[in-house]
C-alpha cells in the first residue's frame, strides 16, 4: 500500500540519509515531496548532480513519490540503491492516471533514466503497437513489436496498467484490438458477425463494414494525437468539427463527437488502471483458423466452406434446426437455412440431427451443388454419429464431419474413435466455437419466432 511522508510522525517515518553529505539533498528532497499534489502525474528522481536517475508515475503524486523516503525503502533491495542516490526529485502533474502511464513511458525514452535502464530496448516490456499497412488499423499489447508496418508506443514499465489504458481509450476512440485481417473493398465483410465491444459500444465493428476506411482511420489519428501529448489540441479539434457538423446537420456525427469530447474531459473519472483491465474480446482469426483445421485434420488443401447444424425444441412440442454457412472462415448469411423437422416425434436430438442432414444433402446431391469442406454438428459422439448415419442412408460420400461439445469442448471426428482436445487458445477451435455458437443462436432464434407465432394463432 502507498503512503506519503507528510502528516503526523513523518520525520519519524524518515530513514536515515545514505551518507553525511548527501543528508542535505536527501532531507531537501523529502520536504518537497511534503508539497507534491495528491493527483496524478509522474516523478523525476535526480542526484545531487541533478541528473534524473530514476522517473514513475503514480495516481497520488504525494503519496508514492514520499514512499521513497521511508525507512522500508532504503531497507529494501530493490530501491535501496536509488534511494542512497536521491538528492532532488520534481514532478509534473497531468490531468488523469492514463495520461501519466503514457508520460512515464515517453520520458523514459527520451531521458533513459540509470535506474530505467531496463525499460530502454528490453523487448520483454510491453508496448502499445498500432498497424499501418491495414485498411483498418488495429491496437494491441504486445510485448513482442513488430520491425515493420507499425507504430510502437512505449516501453511501458507495467503491463496491468498498460492493458487498463487500452480499455480505458476504446471507449473513448473505439477502436479494434481483435486479429482478424479486415479489407474494405471486400463485400463478404458485411456478413460478418461483430463481437461483444460492438454491442456495447467500444468498437465501430470495421469487422461489419459499418464505418468506412477514412472515418475509421481519423479515429485512429485522434487516438495518436492523445497518446503523444495533443489532449488539448485534439479537444480544440474535437470541438470545432462538432460545431461543423451541427452547422451541416450532421446530427448524429455532433452527437458522438460530444460524447467522446465529454469522455476524454472525464478521464481522470474512469478508474484505477491495474484495476480497469477487462477480458479482451478476440474470437477469431480465420486465416490461422482455417489453416489450424487443415493441419490438424490433415486435410490436403485449406477449408473454406464450414456449414453447422443445431437443433432447437419448441416447448417440449415442436423441433427445428438450424444450418449456417461460413465461407472463408466468415458468416455468409445468405447461406443460412431454417428446417422445421417434420418425421421425428417427441424430442429426440439425434434423430432430428439424421432428419436435418439426410435432407439437406439429398437436396444438394439432386442439384449437383457442391458440398461443404466441413460439416460442423453442435453435439458430442451421439449427435456425431446421427449425422454419419443419415450419409449411409443415403449412400453419399460425406465431406469432413465434426462434432463438438460445449462442457468439455472435444472435437469429434467421424471416422475417429478419439476426440480431438486443442488448445483452449488455439485458433482452429476459436474458429469451430464460432461457427457452433452461431448455429446454436440463429437455431434459438427460430424457435422463438415459432413460439411467438404460436402464442399469437391460440
Amino acid at each position: 500500500m502507498e503512503a506519503g511522508i507528510d502528516g503526523k510522525g513523518a520525520r519519524d517515518r524518515m530513514s536515515s540519509p545514505p551518507a553525511k553529505d548527501e543528508e542535505y539533498g536527501f532531507r531537501k528532497a523529502a520536504a518537497k515531496v511534503r508539497e507534491f499534489p495528491q493527483a496524478p502525474g509522474v516523478y523525476l528522481l535526480k542526484n545531487r548532480a541533478g541528473v534524473v536517475i530514476y522517473i514513475g508515475k503514480a495516481k497520488n503524486l504525494r503519496a508514492r513519490a514520499g514512499s521513497y523516503f521511508l525507512q522500508a525503502a532504503a531497507e529494501d533491495r530493490r530501491t535501496a540503491s536509488l534511494v542512497q542516490e536521491i538528492g532532488d526529485i520534481d514532478c509534473v502533474e497531468t490531468e488523469s492516471e492514463v495520461d501519466a502511464l503514457l508520460m512515464e513511458a515517453r520520458l523514459v525514452k527520451d531521458v533513459q533514466p540509470k535506474f530505467n535502464k531496463e525499460l530502454k530496448d528490453d523487448k520483454s516490456f510491453p508496448y502499445l503497437q498500432i498497424t499501418t499497412r491495414e485498411d483498418f488499423p488495429r491496437i494491441t499489447f504486445t510485448r513482442e513489436p513488430r520491425e515493420k508496418g507499425v507504430k510502437l508506443y512505449g516501453p511501458f514499465a507495467n503491463a496491468g496498467s498498460l492493458r487498463g489504458a487500452i480499455q480505458v481509450l476504446q471507449k473513448i476512440f473505439k477502436f479494434r484490438t481483435c486479429e482478424l485481417d479486415i479489407e474494405a473493398e471486400d463485400e463478404r465483410w458485411k456478413w460478418f458477425r461483430p463481437c461483444l465491444l460492438a454491442s456495447i459500444n467500444q468498437c465501430t465493428a470495421p469487422c461489419n463494414l459499418r464505418i468506412s476506411k477514412e472515418d475509421y482511420r481519423r479515429d485512429i489519428q485522434r487516438l495518436q494525437t492523445f497518446l503523444e501529448g495533443g489532449r488539448t489540441r485534439l479537444l480544440n479539434e474535437m470541438r470545432k468539427e462538432m460545431e461543423s457538423a451541427a452547422e451541416q446537420l450532421e446530427f448524429e456525427k455532433a452527437a458522438r463527437l460530444r460524447d467522446e469530447i465529454r469522455m476524454l474531459e472525464r478521464l481522470d473519472e474512469r478508474g484505477e488502471l491495474d484495476k480497469h483491465v477487462q477480458p479482451e474480446v478476440f474470437y477469431i482469426h480465420p486465416k490461422k483458423g482455417l489453416g489450424g483445421l487443415q493441419k490438424i485434420l490433415k486435410l490436403t488443401a485449406t477449408p473454406r466452406v464450414i456449414e453447422g447444424v443445431d437443433i432447437a425444441h419448441l416447448g417440449g412440442g415442436e423441433t427445428v434446426a438450424s444450418l449456417v454457412q461460413f465461407i472463408d472462415g466468415l458468416p455468409f448469411k445468405p447461406g443460412y437455412r431454417r428446417f422445421r423437422i417434420r418425421g421425428v416425434e417427441g424430442i429426440d436430438d439425434y434423430a432430428s440431427i439424421h432428419e436435418v442432414v439426410s435432407r439437406r444433402f439429398q437436396r444438394l446431391q439432386d442439384e449437383g451443388a457442391t458440398f461443404p469442406d466441413i460439416l460442423l454438428i453442435d453435439g458430442g459422439k451421439g449427435q456425431l454419429n446421427a449425422g454419419a448415419a443419415a450419409f449411409r442412408a443415403l449412400e453419399i460420400t460425406p465431406p469432413t464431419v465434426l462434432s463438438l461439445a460445449k462442457r468439455e469442448e472435444e472435437v469429434f471426428v467421424m471416422g475417429q474413435d478419439a476426440p480431438l482436445r486443442l488448445s483452449r487458445h488455439s485458433y482452429a477451435l476459436r474458429l469451430l466455437q464460432y461457427v457452433r455458437d452461431e448455429s446454436h443462436r440463429f437455431a434459438q432464434h427460430y424457435h422463438h419466432v415459432l413460439r411467438r407465432k404460436s402464442t399469437l394463432d391460440q
